[in-house]
């Protein structure tokens, strides 16, 4: 399983990219998964469904099938958020996550930046940044693509994603 983030300011269009970018991987022959970091309270049930009834009644985990998908919550309870690489390790199989957030991690990166948004570039002082995707050309030695350019940013995903074993060695992954 290699990985690769996609690193920016909110509005610079980090989401909208992954949007584009996932179909395009998937075009490639890849199989794709996301995890996405949120810096503030979110939920994915809703009051009165039986799943959230389950939540809030304080069970740790709640799983929700049907024929078409499952959805596994985890209610942390007061334990620390786990980091990326134990994310990671909870993802099934797949050719390539595409990590949105968790933008301090050591993973290859690249950063999405838009002019638009008056925010100074975290390449310089990102050692771990590897391409840009940004409206404006950087003054940066970087591989670089511009943001509407699809096809080129899913070549630079190609060329610099890694495994997630080599970047967190220290990570007992599943067999």
């Amino acid at each position: 399983m290699r990985i690769i983030g996609l690193a920016g300011y909110s509005g610079a269009g980090k989401t909208t990219l992954a949007q584009k970018l996932i179909p395009a991987l998937i075009a490639r022959g890849r199989t794709v998964s996301t995890l996405k970091h949120a810096h503030h309270a979110f939920d994915v049930d809703h009051p009165g469904k039986d799943s959230y009834v389950h939540r809030m009644s304080g069970a740790r985990e709640v799983l929700v099938s049907s024929a078409n998908r499952f959805a596994l919550m985890h209610e942390l309870r007061g334990a620390p958020e786990p980091g990326l690489p134990e994310l990671l390790t909870r993802l099934s199989a797949v050719d390539l996550v595409l990590i949105e957030g968790f933008k301090r991690e050591r993973h290859p990166k690249i950063e999405v930046h838009r002019a638009a948004n008056g925010k100074p570039w975290l390449h310089p002082g990102d050692a771990a940044i590897a391409a840009i995707a940004a409206d404006t050309v950087p003054d940066s030695a970087l591989p670089f693509a511009l943001l509407d350019d699809v096809e080129a940013i899913a070549a630079l995903v190609d060329a610099h994603a890694r495994p997630a074993r080599e970047i967190f060695p220290e990570v007992k992954w599943p067999s």
